[in-house]
């Protein structure tokens, strides 16, 4: 049966029924197994309605698009994957990891409106969905991965093992923190500059638990630049919701770096003129050892 275009459907959807559709593509395509859970796990719905609603969309969007593998117990992506209702970029998958908690019953029932805005859109880094899928199966399963990976100092593809754990947004590109077993430490490998197919090479020997920057927590905290007078600090105190001048941000030492870096303050870097820089860190001293 060929997909019948969504421009013939009753368009645009609801809400409701098109955030599960989009679900459905972002799981199969970048973690490639769906099952009727994930769909009842993420809305809060029933197994019968999320049966409905898979097999709605295998008819009515995306007809050919995944097939049963009796040995995943789940739908995986077919070679002819096509996407329907969403854009198959590696950001939509990640972002849906990021605000998981948006995505439930009483997100889809808010009257959002969606005129009289804009956003810029930034360049997406080139990721690969296979690489994706086996970082995410071995964070998950607590499993090796072994990986090519380029860096701007070594730009040659160069062999790891790495046991993954989480996977990090950092404001402008997507990282994996991992264990490296060639420096021996936790590292951030970023997602773009892996190459060619990881394969998981059996059960990891280290885990989140060991890592200790990651476990430790920091506070940042950010001020009004000094060199401005009363008015404009008041008025950049306000900007930021500070509290009695300050704003204390509570993060995991592993990355308060990124943190500055989407605040945009260098720590190294005095900037001529106050109105610009507008906020610096108060307690450098105190975080200096957590920063690269």
């Amino acid at each position: 049966m060929a997909a019948k275009n969504p421009a013939d459907t009753t368009w645009p959807l609801r809400w409701d029924l098109l955030q599960r559709y989009r679900l459905i593509e972002i799981i199969a395509l970048w973690e490639g197994r769906l099952t009727t859970n994930h769909i009842c796990d993420t809305f809060g719905i029933g197994r019968q309605q999320a049966s409905k609603d898979l097999n709605d969309y295998l008819e009515t969007i995306g007809a050919g698009n995944l097939r049963y593998d009796k040995q995943l117990k789940g739908y995986r992506p077919t070679e002819s994957f096509t996407p329907k209702v969403t854009s198959g970029a590696a950001d939509e998958y990640l972002h849906l990891l990021a605000r998981n908690r948006e995505l439930n019953q009483t997100f889809e029932e808010l009257p959002l409106q969606i005129a009289n805005t804009e956003v810029v859109q930034i360049p997406l880094r080139n990721l690969d969905p296979v690489i994706i899928r086996t970082l995410v199966t071995a964070a998950r399963n607590g499993k090796r991965v072994e990986v090519d990976y380029v860096s701007l100092q070594n730009p040659s593809r160069e062999g790891r093992i790495i046991a993954p754990h989480t996977l990090v947004y950092s404001g402008s590109r997507w990282h994996v923190r991992a264990f490296c077993e060639k420096n021996q430490d936790f590292r951030d490998f970023v997602l773009s500059r892996f190459r060619g197919i990881p394969s998981i090479e059996g059960d990891a020997t280290h885990s989140v638990v060991e890592d200790s920057r990651w476990n430790r927590m920091v506070t940042l905290k950010v001020v009004a630049d000094q060199r401005m007078n009363k008015e404009q600090r008041k008025i950049v105190e306000q900007d930021y919701g500070m509290q009695r001048g300050a704003l204390k941000i509570h993060i995991r030492a592993a990355l308060a770096q990124y943190a500055l870096q989407a605040l945009r303050i260098d720590p190294h870097v005095v900037h001529a003129k106050a109105e610009a820089q507008q906020i610096t860190i108060a307690n450098l001293d105190e975080i200096k050892p957590w920063l690269f």
